[in-house]
């Protein structure tokens, strides 16, 4: 079941980020694998090279040869000067497909998830894909990272397994074993103590590291947990500040950290076991091998040069032996990072495959071919399938203003029926073709940067002319921000809420609209500021259609027709 269960992972993990080397950019990805690939045998390379020159350097020493001693010296710095060019070479060329995998996944899950609202969609529908922001920023860095990392150091241990299980082999030659009533010679011993060697020691060093997985994966839910609350606080300081709720932010804040504490230890006890286990293999690794082959160098059958080569060459083989061993923790944090995003990957298909099918307890949207917004037997539903929207027929004209009265809980959900942010219900609406709906909730969205960028978004910032912009600010009453356009601040911290509604108006005005939906969009101003700011969207946009949902009666009259929600 454990193999299934890794097999199946794996494909998961391939069908995700495999397309990468058949991506657009495939020619240069596959010339940097296959180079990465010509790195690692030149390194391999280096490796066998530098344990036939330790063999002559002793040999050298035990006939206190000058000459030959001199040569070694020669070959050294060839050696040293080759291994740091491939080296550092290896280096670059790792990271740049690093990076280059981590950009291509990076950009596959924000395009997955910043479409069509499926960011906030995903967010009403079970399943594991809590902190998406975590697991697009660190988990997809760590999950290809970390890829290439243990598939470099996996083929590098094959080839040194290849390389020096042959030097060994050969270095070993034949000893004979004395059972007494028989003698059994055994080639290559050396080679097959290795293979035990290390096997025992994978088969202990694995069974001591599983709790590591699930401990690594405990982290990093709770760190994501942490760091989502503090974000969040920053987001509503001031909402926090307004009614001090400070005293519940802190306790808060402090279970939270409680949890990492709590993963922490976990994690601390299966590292503590693993590194003991490590520690005490990494020391019998270095004298084992030296002490296996010392009886054959005191009985003069190997010199002393052979001696080291096989001690070397016995370090090499068990240490490829040993990749389980060695990259256990980085495995188990490598596969906790891939499930999180394979659970924000699988949750975003779940929303396509949901979206895109037939049901009949979802709200369609179509396009009709003249300038009208229908709803056609319209219902809306809650989460809890209790209805809040019950059987809406309407029809609205270009140009007309029209209130949407009842709850305004009910007219929330309505709008973003519109949008298609709630599929929840049944029904038809008709979206007029000729151009979308523009949208002014009660709090305006303005990206942290230029103030002119800001206002303009979602278009570009230079899309309007600067003299029509000023202007336009002027009118809604925010001209003491106009000395401000070419500066870059975070707006939705440092503007009033005011402000930020009159900028949302400045931002209505530019765009000119045919289709408006308002909601609360001035519940900051007093009854006059609000009546001068609808009036003043009248004035401008004689011919768009206005959906306006408000608590002020005195916007009421400015409508032509009403529509009460049950």
């Amino acid at each position: 079941m454990a193999l299934r269960n890794t097999s199946k992972f794996f494909m998961q993990f391939v069908r995700l980020a495999g397309p990468f080397w058949c991506s657009e950019n495939k020619a240069s990805i596959r010339g940097l694998s296959a180079a990465l690939v010509a790195l690692t045998v030149a390194q391999i390379a280096v490796s066998v090279i530098i344990t036939e020159w330790s063999a002559d350097l002793f040999d050298a020493l035990e006939q206190r040869s000058m000459s030959r001693f001199f040569t070694q010296i020669g070959l050294i710095v060839l050696i040293f000067l080759a291994n740091i060019a491939i080296t550092a070479t290896h280096l670059v060329v790792k990271r740049r497909l690093q990076l280059g995998w981590r950009g291509w996944l990076t950009d596959k899950l924000i395009g997955q998830w910043m479409r069509d609202g499926r960011h906030y969609l995903v967010t009403h529908i079970p399943g594991q894909h809590d902190n998406p922001d975590g697991r697009i920023a660190e988990d997809v860095r760590i999950s290809t990272e970390y890829a290439i990392d243990l598939l470099h150091t996996m083929f590098y241990c094959l080839l040194l397994l290849i390389s020096f299980t042959e030097i060994l082999w050969t270095l070993s030659g034949s000893v004979t074993m004395d059972l007494g009533i028989a003698e059994i010679p055994i080639q290559g011993h050396l080679v097959w103590l290795a293979l035990i060697y290390a096997a025992s020691a994978s088969v202990l060093g694995w069974w001591i590291g599983r709790p590591l997985t699930t401990a690594t994966d405990n982290r990093q839910t709770v760190e994501a947990n942490f760091r989502f609350a503090l974000v969040k606080a920053r987001e509503n300081a001031q909402a926090i500040a307004l009614i001090h709720g400070e005293r519940h932010e802190n306790p808060h804040f402090h279970r939270l950290f409680g949890n990492i504490v709590d993963a922490w230890n976990q994690q601390t006890h299966a590292w503590q076991r693993i590194t003991m286990f490590s520690s005490g293999y990494s020391i019998l690794s270095m004298a084992f091998p030296i002490l296996v082959s010392a009886p054959r160098f005191i009985l003069g059958t190997i010199s002393l040069g052979a001696l080291m080569q096989s001690a070397q060459a016995f370090q090499q083989m068990v240490a490829a032996l040993s990749w389980p061993v060695d990259n256990m923790g980085k495995v188990a944090e490598w596969r906790a990072s891939v499930e999180r995003i394979l659970g924000l990957s699988k949750a975003l298909e779940q929303l396509e495959r949901e979206i895109a099918k037939p049901d009949p307890h979802r709200i369609r949207i179509v396009k009709n071919e003249g300038s009208v917004l229908a709803f056609r037997n319209l219902c809306i539903s809650r989460l809890d399938n209790i209805v809040c929207v019950s059987m809406l027929n309407e029809e609205i004209r270009a140009g007309e203003r029209v209130l949407i009265a009842g709850n305004a809980f009910s007219g929330n959900k309505l709008f973003k029926a519109i949008a298609g942010l709630w599929p929840w219900g049944e029904g038809t609406i008709e979206l007029p073709d000729d151009e979308p709906m523009f949208f002014m909730p009660p709090k305006p969205y303005l990206p942290t940067g230029l103030l002119r960028a800001s206002i303009c978004y979602p278009s570009d910032a230079g899309a309007f002319d600067p003299e029509v912009l000023a202007s336009i600010m002027q009118l809604a009453g925010v001209g003491e921000l106009v000395e401000q356009l070419n500066q870059q601040a975070d707006w939705d911290k440092s503007l009033e809420r005011e402000q930020k509604q009159r900028l949302g108006l400045v931002r209505l005005l530019l765009h000119k609209p045919k289709w408006i939906l308002m909601q609360e969009a001035f519940d900051s101003l007093d009854p006059d500021g609000e009546v001068e700011m609808v009036s003043l969207i009248h004035k401008k946009l004689p011919h768009a259609a206005m959906l306006t949902i408000t608590k002020q009666p005195t916007i009421q009259g400015l409508h032509k027709r009403r529509i009460t929600l049950n």
